[in-house]
């Protein structure tokens, strides 16, 4: 602590480990948007251009909404925000997609700029709470009698 109250500065950023690497990932989510669109304007090889923004569609919405989880969780929590990823990251896709074509606006560019958007902004939010966070992993199952009963 300094003379005025206030904590000390870490003297490098291996003292908190735990919330650099957090920091890391948050700028690594918000970034990966545009560096998909990007991939959009190089020239050459097809692949160059879509496996960027295939990764980008299927994983970085859903990174930015489910982390990085404000305090370190079990294992069952952060299995479960791996295995919802996907399908985060595909639903706010689809509803993006079908909110420019309701406004006849769709276009690849719109579409990219719009996710990209969205997932610079979440990505400086708080993850989301998920439903096995506060318990830890899965719900343990309660002991049963010797004599096989239901009591």
């Amino acid at each position: 602590m300094t003379d005025e109250g206030r904590p000390t500065p870490p003297a490098n950023l291996t003292e908190f480990p735990g919330k650099t690497a957090t920091a890391y990932l948050r700028v690594l989510v918000a970034a990966s948007g545009w560096l998909a669109l990007t991939a959009t304007t190089v020239s050459g090889p097809a692949p160059l251009r879509w496996i960027p923004v295939l990764l980008f569609v299927l994983c970085g919405p859903g990174c930015a909404v489910l982390y990085p989880q404000p305090n370190e969780r079990a294992l069952g929590a952060r299995l479960e925000a791996v295995a919802l990823v996907a399908p985060v990251s595909l639903s706010l896709g689809v509803l993006t997609a079908t909110s420019l074509f309701l406004v006849e606006r769709f276009s690849a560019t719109a579409f990219l700029v719009t996710l990209a958007v969205l997932t610079s902004v979440v990505a400086a939010l708080p993850g989301l709470p998920l439903s096995t966070a506060p318990r830890g992993a899965a719900e343990r199952a309660r002991p049963r009698p010797a004599d096989g009963g239901d009591t």
